[in-house]
């Protein structure tokens, strides 16, 4: 995922620096992939959210309970929720990048429509 959504940026911006293009085309088709962006990035927040509330209930019970077979879980709940971290990064900054290079083709367009970069 993370070479596909960083292909996808790269092309987007190579085609933001033509002139002449079907801007509505485009549009449409780059709506679509923000659309599929935002859905991977929605259930990896889900699963993201998930690991990090049984990571804390996890530790949580080792609090109360002492018990020392609940160390390996914890490890594991925590090597998982690092990576998922780092992915849910990529892919909310991501979605983020698109939105402003959507702003960028309508301002192609719609002059009224573009802003200044920041």
């Amino acid at each position: 995922m993370k070479k596909r959504i960083l292909a996808y940026l790269a092309y987007v911006d190579e085609i933001l620096k033509e002139e002449d293009r079907d801007w509505e085309r485009d549009i449409r088709s780059h709506l679509q992939q923000i659309a599929f962006f935002s859905h991977e990035r929605l259930v990896h927040l889900l699963v993201f959210m998930l690991v990090g509330i049984c990571t804390v209930m996890s530790i949580l019970a080792y609090v109360i309970s002492s018990q020392i077979m609940l160390l390996p879980l914890i490890v594991m709940l925590f090597v998982l929720l690092i990576p998922y971290c780092m992915h849910y990064y990529l892919l909310e900054n991501s979605v983020q990048k698109m939105y402003e290079q959507y702003d960028e083709m309508q301002g192609k367009i719609r002059p009224y429509f573009s802003r200044p970069k920041a």
